[in-house]
């Protein structure tokens, strides 16, 4: 009945909107706890006990939920977003934040793996706060230390719905850093300040990929059917992992020229860029014979099962290891369809992902020339 979805949605606002003025009254306690701290800075012990009094206060008044832990992330919550408008903006979903920021970028300034980590760490749009997270998205966060990467995590969640579940495994997996190694200085600015647009095709690519959730064997006789097997059972966290827009289309898709057939292991369609995905999977190292298969692959596909509308195929190789001579002596080389990416069975710290995007730019510097 529509009495009933006209109730849910009303429901819905309201829930809504209580989040909403949540957010905004931690902003503004944690701003009068900065400031009542800052003005009996002299004595070292005034914060602690103006916590405790405060949680016991709250505590009094409005029952759990104001624990001196809870109080200190109202305090941190302010230091992150002192910058920040105390108000709810209604900027309808889809559309980019716009940033004032000018400057020079770290690219410029320091070392490739802090350029790349770092990104535009001058990010700053003093704007208000998004009706769509809730206090437990900015808790999330705020505990991501630069401001570039925690404005682009900020603008996703807002834009693509990610619930604090989905926005917690992002930045544990450090999405935001896979998605530079490919980009310019403007591309890093606008990944930065505006969010991830899909436009061409290296736009869906990340690199490292995380299958951190097949909770795969270590075995030394693992087969690649396994791994495919093991992406089917867990397709939505593989569809979340790949990015937006993605569809899953079928696995082993055979391919039929003349008497001959090949089987693409996985099949997906980006509803955004209106392209097929082909995803070849791979145990071992990178190989010429991979790449040269995989780019038959995608020229079958597109004179054989595209249709109007359709742009062209892409293909990907997930390899558990990228020879370097292959990716740059080969048609991998400056193609706009044909990627190689690795993937990785765990989340990877902090210096393993520095030294993983410190290899690749290195290599896309070589690619094009460029020597340091």
């Amino acid at each position: 009945m529509r009495v009933v979805d006209i109730m849910e949605h009303a429901r819905s606002r309201v829930a809504r909107s209580v989040s909403s003025e949540m957010v905004l009254a931690y902003w503004h306690i944690g701003r009068e706890i900065v400031g009542e701290v800052q003005r009996g800075a002299e004595r070292a012990d005034y914060g602690d006990r103006l916590l405790e009094a405060l949680s016991e206060a709250l505590t009094t008044h409005f029952g759990r939920g104001f624990s001196v832990s809870n109080i200190r992330y109202f305090r941190q919550f302010y230091l992150v977003y002192a910058d920040r408008r105390p108000e709810i903006h209604h900027e309808p979903r889809g559309e980019s934040f716009s940033s004032g920021t000018q400057g020079p970028l770290p690219h410029e300034t320091g070392g490739v793996a802090a350029a790349l980590l770092y990104a535009v760490d001058h990010a700053r749009v003093p704007r208000g706060f998004s009706p769509g997270l809730s206090w437990t998205h900015y808790r999330l966060l705020t505990q991501v230390e630069h401001a570039a990467e925690r404005l682009f995590y900020e603008i996703e969640a807002d834009r693509e719905g990610w619930s604090t579940a989905v926005l917690e495994r992002n930045i544990h997996s450090r999405l935001f850093s896979r998605l530079l190694k490919s980009r310019d200085k403007d591309g890093v600015r606008e990944l930065a300040t505006s969010g991830l647009a899909l436009r061409r095709p290296i736009d869906i690519l990340r690199d490292p990929y995380v299958l951190d959730f097949l909770d795969l064997p270590d075995v030394p006789r693992l087969h690649e059917a396994d791994l495919e097997a093991a992406i089917i059972e867990k397709l939505q966290l593989f569809l979340l992992e790949l990015g937006k827009g993605f569809a899953f289309v079928g696995r082993q898709k055979r391919l039929e020229y003349e008497d001959e057939y090949f089987y693409v292991d996985l099949v997906f369609y980006n509803c955004i860029l209106k392209c097929y995905l082909l995803i070849d999977l791979k145990l071992g190292k990178l190989t010429h014979q991979d790449v040269g298969q995989m780019d038959s692959y995608v020229r079958l596909f597109d004179d054989r099962y595209t249709t109007e509308g359709d742009n062209p195929t892409i293909g990907l190789i997930l390899c558990a290891h990228k020879n370097e001579a292959v990716a740059r002596y080969s048609v991998l080389h400056n193609n706009e369809q044909l990627f190689a990416a690795r993937y990785l069975t765990y989340l990877p710290t902090v210096e393993e992902l520095q030294q993983e995007l410190q290899r690749e730019r290195l290599l896309l510097e070589a690619r094009s020339g460029v020597s340091k």
